[in-house]
């Protein structure tokens, strides 16, 4: 995981250890999540329930967070379980850390 000090992030949900898998990229972090757990984004994460959070990574700019995104959505399943087993083998729910977290304004 890429540090936490942007709200620019890519993400992977899923609903169990090895579950569905949904990969999505935001602005508004910490919203987006709260809007994933509490089943307020009709589509893919609500039919399936999708509300843990289990991998991400932050982006100083949009245009390179999505093409991430799109990058690791064209990946194997078994390279994106690897990429989550790689920083969180036990699959914990990170949500609590990332709503601990400031983004923090850049400097000009």
């Amino acid at each position: 995981m890429v540090g936490k000090d942007a709200s620019i992030a890519v993400y992977i949900m899923t609903d169990r250890y090895r579950g569905t898998l949904y990969i999505g990229v935001t602005s508004q972090f910490q919203t987006r999540m709260i809007q994933h757990r509490d089943g307020l984004i009709p589509g893919f994460t609500k039919r399936y329930g999708l509300k843990r959070l289990v991998w991400f990574e932050t982006h100083d700019e949009m245009t390179v967070a999505i093409q991430r995104e799109r990058s690791l959505k064209e990946w194997p399943r078994q390279w994106k379980i690897n990429l989550i087993e790689r920083d969180n083998p036990q699959w914990e729910d990170l949500y609590a850390a990332v709503c601990e977290w400031t983004p923090v304004p850049r400097q000009i």
